[in-house]
């Protein structure tokens, strides 16, 4: 079975942990900053049928 030679430092630990949550940060901001784009009407990269379902629901009316 392999083993580590040497125990990790704390020094190293905590700097891939920082890494790991600085990632993680920027992924909610991003995730967070589309969502609001999507639902303020600002979002120009996607093509949702939201309006088609409403339209289709008038006509039937």
């Amino acid at each position: 079975m392999a083993v580590p030679k040497k125990k990790t430092s704390n020094q190293k630990r905590n700097q891939r942990r920082a890494t790991w949550n600085r990632k993680a940060h920027f992924a909610a901001q991003r995730a967070m900053s589309l969502g609001k784009a999507v639902l303020s009407g600002r979002a120009q990269g996607f093509h949702y049928p939201i309006d088609n379902v409403e339209e289709e629901e008038k006509e039937d009316s």
